[in-house]
């Protein structure tokens, strides 16, 4: 890497994280790159990278003379700037192509999950179960911390275990993660303004299992189960039939083929999404040998996580619940089949290119009434009003809040899981979760 000519595309958290680990290797012929950069973000990465010039404008311009380009999950590798680079004999990677490569030779064990839904609550299951079960471990990629940053932090210390949650924008530069056990949760309709269709976005999610040793793989799901591989061992889990690892709905156990594992009740985590995504922990722990008596053990104790189906609080018999992380229709369509009560539901914001329709249908017999928020909020409507499905525009999410408190009846939930993205109201979904928690603590 040191003699390649180096463009690294998309200054975010990755793009920095990918510059520190440049500087920590003493690449010298680096550059860096973002379609709009202010004069202030320049100086800041000036002051920070004093060697690496920083440019913005065009992408093809900046990749004039370059060799090898590391791109940031955020830029498509499609764009034709970027394919005529490569057909030139231009090298693209990214940040977590890198991270294999570095586990590879450090003999690091690695663990991925991707998926349209359930990732990051499986990806931080997963590393509460390693961490108490006494492995060295590493939770990094999509979840949070740059995967880049979290091997710096490491100071080139081997891990015992790596939990990687990994998106298909991250995948797409990753040809060869060679994991030692990889999973694909489910697929549905998401990012569909960056892919032709579903099945090409399958097609990324994908290349996670590229040299993998053991896949896992949700048995629902028919684009999961397309994924099969017949050179690699093969673990699937179900929540509709027997499987390596699958609930039984008579008895309410979770089953490893003929052995119970534990009861559904004693997962600590709300819906039956999140009994798939504790099922398919259990086979990635279990890949690498951690015994399944500390895992039994350990799941009980896992706390979930805050905007993914957490409740926060209860006024007049009705429970309030956080889902704003539910930023597409599979993770609401989810949270929805998951809760057994009546459903008030809060939804709406940028769409992202989705079919509404699965989100109407799952609301169809389940809905007291949808309040809509967000630009999208219309497109949604249209859907509702084909299947009959009561709902009211509102231009603000307190209001929707307000106006949920009172159709609201006991007994019910109230339930934000918007199904879009944030950012046409607010700085993301945390903040959007925010907004409605102090909009509930004003009823």
């Amino acid at each position: 890497m040191n003699n390649q000519k180096i463009l690294v595309a998309g200054l975010g958290s990755t793009g920095v994280s990918i510059l520190r680990y440049l500087a920590h290797i003493g690449a010298s012929q680096v550059i860096a790159y973002d379609e709009k950069l202010t004069a202030a973000r320049q100086a800041e990465l000036a002051a920070q990278f004093p060697r690496y010039p920083t440019f913005s404008g065009s992408l093809k311009t900046a990749l004039a003379d370059r060799t090898m380009l590391i791109l940031s999950p955020g830029i498509s590798r499609r764009q034709p700037e970027i394919r005529e680079f490569e057909q030139r004999g231009g090298v693209v990677t990214g940040d977590v192509a890198i991270l294999s490569d570095l586990l590879r030779h450090q003999r690091d064990c690695i663990l991925a999950i991707t998926g349209s839904n359930g990732k990051t609550t499986t990806t931080s299951l997963v590393g509460h179960l390693c961490q108490q079960s006494g492995l060295d471990t590493v939770v990094a990629g999509n979840i949070g911390t740059p995967v880049l940053d979290a091997w710096l932090q490491r100071q080139g210390k081997s891990a015992d275990v790596w939990v990687l949650e990994l998106s298909s924008f991250q995948l797409e530069t990753t040809p060869c993660l060679a994991a030692a056990a990889a999973a694909c949760l489910n697929i549905s309709e998401d990012h569909l303004n960056r892919y032709d269709d579903l099945l090409d976005y399958a097609r990324a999610k994908d290349q996670i299992f590229n040299d993998c040793r053991v896949q896992i793989l949700n048995a629902d799901d028919p684009f999961c189960r397309a994924m099969h591989r017949p050179a690699q061992q093969t673990r699937y889990f179900s929540l509709a039939q027997a499987a390596d690892y699958w609930l039984d709905p008579v008895s309410g156990s979770l089953k490893q083929r003929d052995s119970d594992l534990m009861a559904q009740s004693q997962i600590p985590l709300q819906g039956s999404h999140n009994t798939a995504n504790a099922l398919a922990a259990l086979a990635l722990c279990e890949a690498i040998g951690i015994p399944r008596s500390e895992l039994v053990q350990h799941i009980q104790t896992f706390k979930g996580l805050p905007h993914r189906v957490e409740k926060i609080g209860a006024k007049d018999g009705v429970v309030y619940i956080d889902d704003s992380k539910g930023t597409n229709v599979g993770a609401t369509v989810a949270a929805i089949a998951g809760l057994p009560q009546k459903i008030v539901l809060i939804a709406g914001g940028q769409g992202k290119g989705q079919d509404f329709a699965p989100l109407a249908a799952v609301l169809q017999d389940k809905a007291r009434a949808v309040f809509l928020i967000g630009v999208d909020a219309p497109k949604i409507a249209a859907e509702l009003t084909a299947r009959n499905v009561p709902h009211q525009f509102c231009d603000t999410l307190p209001q929707a809040v307000a106006a949920a408190h009172a159709t609201a009846q006991a007994g019910d939930i109230v339930l934000l899981s918007p199904a879009c993205a944030s950012y046409d109201m607010f700085q993301g979904y945390a903040h959007r979760a925010q907004v409605f928690k102090e909009a509930f603590e004003q009823l």
